[in-house]
């Protein structure tokens, strides 16, 4: 059996920014390998940056048979780079690909790039199988989960079956990775209102769940084609208690598509937090209409006394028909009682918004912005960026719009910058008509926002006094 040698490379997505996220994906992976035996080193990219020339560098220092690395599918440019340095320096590696980018488009993958293996859906068993079978020198036959490259073709072994309890699952890996430095840097990104001075927030992240229950035709998310699943309210107490011995962590952010999927649940979590005497704040996602009855009031103001300092749950657009052709199953009525009830409780609320598609006019951007205006709302905005694997990825391939695949994924970035216009406003008409709304918004707010930072705002910005 062969000694592997693994490099595990945390990718840097948004070198712009001056705050980035833990990658919980990349290091339950990593966690995994890592118990299975095998040696693993870690490049982080993210926290500690560097230039082509210089990662180019950092790998001719270094011995290794396997790259493990992946990202979301707006980064394929990052990944298609990263696989020619390492190709360039170590002809011979293999290179193993995950999350969106090989999920939703393993075939271009593996044709347009040196990856050598793209793992479909849930990574932690597929990769350690995989890695068995290279270090036996075997064929990678029978592995569920990959594409993979065979004979200069590319192979796809069947579907893998989805954890279908994600509580067996072990925690991330916490120590490869610079936790006291992830934490400072997290702290940029902390979004207002703050429940203590910003110098005392030791904030991370949690996982508590794996996919989505909805299907919006713009979305995409690593576990799409699997079914909803979260953790039991025990495991996620159980590590909120490891993170603050080990780290001090007194900030969570539930980093979930969705952290609550029914009252019951939410309930449960709260009622184990204070039975406990977790002392922490939080935020978490929610369902638009969870809580849109005067009778969940009692429950909110328990939420607050939990440490809760904020829910997110999506509007996207306020037009009844862009909401259906989103998929979208959104009351308004109750996205609009649930904001007041919140407000009640002095819970802040979070919602994004989706702008481009076809149906989009002056009108309809007005009608979700006039909402977002009563509501006391600033929203993260974006516009329309179709996904492959999404109804409207399919939307712009049947109507012509993209002649080329890989040149469309080459040009894929942050959704806060155009890069397809498929409604009949031209580009400077269409930002501009948000960017004027985002700016009365602002305004109304008090939020001093420069033009520039009406979209990209960075992090969530709360209303001030006047």
């Amino acid at each position: 059996m062969k000694k592997l040698k693994i490099l595990a490379i945390n990718l840097c997505l948004r070198p712009y920014m001056p705050s980035f996220l833990f990658p919980l994906g990349l290091s339950y992976v990593i966690g995994a390998v890592r118990r299975a035996g095998y040696d693993l080193e870690l490049l982080d990219l993210d926290k500690d940056r560097k230039t082509d020339a210089e990662i180019e560098e950092f790998l001719k220092k270094k011995d290794f048979d396997i790259v493990l690395m992946g990202c979301i599918v707006t980064g394929y440019k990052i990944i298609k780079e990263l696989c020619r340095i390492i190709r360039q320096v170590k002809k011979d590696a293999v290179i193993i690909t995950g999350n969106s980018v090989a999920d939703s488009i393993p075939r271009i993958l593996l044709e347009k790039t040196e990856a050598d293996i793209a793992v479909i859906g849930e990574g932690e068993i597929t990769v350690v199988e995989v890695l068995a079978k290279l270090s036996q020198d075997q064929p990678l036959e029978g592995i569920e989960g990959i594409w993979y490259k065979k004979d200069n073709g590319i192979s796809y072994n069947s579907k893998r079956a989805e954890v279908l309890d994600i509580n067996t699952l072990p925690y991330p890996d916490w120590e490869i990775f610079d936790m006291p430095g992830y934490i400072e840097i997290m702290k940029a990104g902390v979004s207002e209102p703050l429940p203590m001075p910003l110098e005392k927030i030791r904030p991370f992240l949690i996982n508590t769940a794996r996919g989505c229950p909805f299907r919006c035709t713009f979305c995409y998310q690593v576990f799409q084609g699997y079914p909803y699943r979260h953790r039991p309210v025990n495991s996620i107490v159980a590590e909120i208690k490891e993170l603050q011995k080990r780290y001090g962590v007194n900030y969570i952010s539930f980093n979930d598509e969705l952290s609550f999927p029914t009252k019951k649940y939410a309930e449960e979590f709260v009622d184990k937090i204070l039975s406990e005497k977790l002392s922490f704040f939080w935020l978490a996602d929610c369902r638009s209409d969870l809580f849109s009855s005067r009778s969940d009031l009692v429950f909110l103001k328990k939420l607050k006394q939990a440490g809760c300092v904020g829910l997110g749950y999506s509007l996207e657009s306020a037009n009844a028909g862009i909401l259906k052709a989103m998929n979208k199953k959104l009351s308004l009525e109750n996205f609009i009682a649930q904001k007041k009830l919140l407000d009640e409780a002095g819970i802040t609320s979070w919602t994004s918004l989706v702008f481009g598609y076809p149906e989009e006019t002056k009108e309809t951007i007005r009608e979700t912005m006039d909402m977002c205006y009563e509501l006391n709302i600033y929203p993260s905005t974006g516009y329309l960026l179709p996904q492959p694997g999404t109804p409207m990825y399919d939307y712009i391939l049947a109507k012509g719009l993209v002649r080329d695949e890989e040149e469309y994924l080459l040009s894929l970035g942050d959704r806060q910058d155009l890069r397809i216009n498929l409604t009949q406003m031209n580009n400077d008409e269409f930002q501009a008509e948000i960017k004027k709304h985002l700016k009365r918004i602002a305004d109304k707010l008090n939020l001093g926002l420069t033009e520039d930072k009406l979209i990209k705002t960075v992090h969530y910005k709360a209303a001030k006094e006047k």
